[in-house]
């Protein structure tokens, strides 16, 4: 495509203006663009920008150490890049790091666990000390009532629903 003010060179600054809801677009070489007030934005703003650019290109950055895990070698940016912990030494290596990611993700840092749903006992927390507390057989039924239908066995749900009314009214 050929420079639409002079016709002669190819067009290497393409210009989209939206005035008044009305799109126009000018194709211009370098000399016809820059008459315009179109120069090469990187080259006009001198050094100030091209070194900043640069250094984020990498040319004026000084070459920086990067912490790999002892265990797996894997750097924070491997983790990030494929979004697995390498091993459980990463946790430690990485920790400061990794911490705000799984207080993002897991809305705390702090791992608390699953009670389990097959278990008759169930285990407290009591000033400090873990004690295992056995189920009520009210809070066993409510328990079998939840997986009966998360299993989709609603016959077993629909018995033991009246067996939890009438151990509520009872009890």
């Amino acid at each position: 495509m050929l420079c639409q003010m002079c016709g002669q060179h190819p067009a290497t600054t393409h210009i989209k203006t939206i005035v008044n809801g009305k799109l126009t677009q000018a194709h211009l070489c370098a000399d016809c663009a820059k008459k315009q007030g179109y120069g090469n934005l990187f080259a006009d703003w001198g050094s100030g920008f091209g070194s900043l650019l640069s250094g984020f290109m990498g040319s004026a950055a000084p070459a920086r150490q990067v912490t790999r895990c002892p265990g797996c070698g894997a750097s924070f940016e491997d983790i990030t890049r494929s979004g697995k912990i390498g091993c459980a030494e990463c946790y430690h290596t990485f920790r400061g790091q990794l911490l705000p990611i799984i207080q993002r993700i897991h809305g705390t840092a702090q791992h608390k666990g699953k009670v389990p749903g097959s278990s008759a006992l169930r285990v407290t927390d009591t000033n400090n000390k873990i004690v295992a507390v056995e189920e009520t057989p009210l809070e066993e039924k409510k328990r079998l009532l939840k997986q009966a239908i998360e299993t989709q066995d609603f016959e077993r749900a629909a018995v033991l629903r009246d067996e939890i009314k009438e151990l509520e009214q009872h009890g």
